[in-house]
Parts: structure tokens; sequence; C-alpha cells
């Protein structure tokens, strides 16, 4: 096999509570990817959509990730890489994830599948560093193990898959802008000990629920004390969505990654679509764009074309 089509899926990071440790992937949205072996050395990057990122790899967070891998490539190898990204930049849904992690899953199996999943997130994580400033794992690993899952160690990389009850996952993207590396930036540089204290018993219930299937847990445990307060600001009518959706029934959720997407479990499907209709009230009346999704876990995660 010299060409490979990949589908390189949105994911969820944090999961309100677990900052840089806890992320998801989701079967929608997804970001296409054709990976091509060339005949020299070399990379080559196109793009299939509008965005105008940049093609130069080391710019390009694909690019990026792909150039790790090649340093660890044991003969010298080259690849055509075309990325149609469906997963708009800025979303807080791991767009930069998407590519990175796509990107290193198509050639590890164009080159015979010679490297481990840990080694295609440690890969990946160059293309983090590249669009955030920062390597962070918590939608590059969901994206390439599939699932949920828990980053116990970045250095060293300690990834542990989670598994879960089934969940519904509404999402609403408002059609505006909150940068990775800007979302970091307002983040306090101290935390007080008995919100730490709070955060840790989060994480700890969120976990435990998922993995004993018990939904009442998980929807008591999603709540960030920390994050959330500062960065719930830079999106127009996110309490009003957080407070309607609980309402609603759903489970309970916040921001995506660092938004300005926001994301809410479900225990039931008809759930889920009557807060997708919520988000939509709420976004139609401030009068700003958005997109939404009804979904649920992608347990596969960066998906090869058959």
């Amino acid at each position: 096999m010299s060409t490979i089509k990949v589908y390189a899926p949105a994911t969820v990071a944090n999961l309100v509570c677990g900052f840089d440790v806890l992320g998801m992937a989701l079967h929608r949205p997804d970001d296409l990817m054709t990976l091509s072996l060339r005949d020299e050395p070399g990379l080559v990057i196109q793009h299939a959509d509008e965005y105008q990122l940049p093609v130069e790899p080391e710019k390009n967070v694909a690019g990026a990730a792909l150039l790790a891998l090649l340093e660890e490539t044991p003969h010298p190898v080259g690849f055509d890489l075309t990325i149609e990204k469906r997963i708009k930049p800025g979303s807080g849904l791991g767009s930069s994830a998407a590519s990175s992690a796509g990107a290193v899953v198509a050639a590890n199996h164009l080159l015979g599948n010679i490297f481990s999943k840990e080694d295609l997130v440690r890969f990946a994580m160059n293309g983090e560093k590249v669009a955030s400033g920062v390597k962070h794992a918590d939608n590059i690993a969901p994206a390439i193990y599939g699932g949920i899952t828990l980053i116990r160690s970045i250095f060293p990389l300690d990834i542990v898959q989670l598994s879960g009850p089934p969940l519904y996952v509404t999402v609403v993207h408002p059609q505006i802008e909150v940068r990775t590396s800007d979302a970091r930036q307002i983040l306090r540089k101290e935390v007080q000990l008995k919100n730490a204290i709070k955060q840790w018993g989060n994480i700890a219930g969120l976990v435990a629920g998922l993995l004993k299937h018990d939904y009442a847990l998980i929807g008591r445990s999603l709540e960030d004390v920390i994050i959330e307060p500062v960065r719930s600001i830079l999106i127009p009518g996110f309490d009003e969505v957080k407070k309607g959706s609980k309402e609603a029934g759903a489970l309970g959720g916040g921001i995506s990654g660092s938004g300005p997407s926001i994301f809410m479990l479900s225990q039931e499907e008809r759930t889920a679509q009557a807060v997708e209709q919520l988000m939509q009230q709420v976004y139609t009346r401030l009068g700003i764009e958005f997109r939404t999704y009804v979904t649920t876990i992608s347990y596969e995660g960066v998906r090869i074309e058959k």
C-alpha cells in the first residue's frame, strides 16, 4: 500500500474537571486526510479546505508530527499529505490534534506499523506544541487510542484507557475563535488548596463513575472550580447553555478544551437532542452563528478507510 485515507476524530479535552489529563474522542466531526509515500525523502503538504493553514512542515501541526516520526524511521522515506479540515481550527474540538494524530497513524500504517501507539502520541505532541506552544496529550491520546483516556504523566508518557457506559454527546460550536494559547494565558498561576482538593475529588469521582457505569456519579463529578470560572467569560451564552442543559436532563458538561465549543453528556439520545435544541435557541437569540452535533464516543479513534 502506498496511499491511505484516514478520518481523524474531534476530541473533547479536560472533560470539565480533568485539565490536561482527561480526553474523549467523538464520532463526529472529523478531518479527512490522505497520505502517500514519495519516491524520495521529504514532506509535501497541501490543504483541501478554506482555512489557509501553513504548508511548511515545521509550521504545520501535521508536518511537525510527521517530522518527529521521520527522525526515528529506520530508513529514509518521504510523504505527500493532503488535509481536508472539517474540524474548524480554534473550535476547542481538538482540530490541531486531529491533524497531528491522523498524520502519524496514517504514516505508521504505510510503514508497516513499526511504532507503538505511545510512540505515535509522542510524535503527535510536537504538533500540539506548534499550535499552542505546549506539548499536551489530552486531545492526542484519545484521537489515537480511541474512547476516553487519562494522561497520568507526560514525562514519562503514561496513558490509561478508560472504559465507560454508553453516553451521548451534544456539542455546540459558536462561530467565534478562542485560541488555545490565549486561553492558557488567562489562567491563574496559583490555586487555593481548598479548590485543589475539590477538583481532585471530582476527577477521581468522574473516573470512578465511568468505570462503574454510575451515571449519577458522573453527573456529580462534572464540576470545575479552577479553569471554567475563568475561561467561561470568553464564551457568550455559556452559563445559560449549561444551566438549561442540566434542566433538560443532561448529566452535565462544560467547555470543550479551551473553547468556545461547549459539550454536554446525556444518558439517553432523546435528552441529547433536547439539549441540542436548547443550545440552538440560545445562540439564535444571541445572534451568533453556530454548529451543533449530537454524537457518541468514538472508541476507534483515527479510522483508516477500508
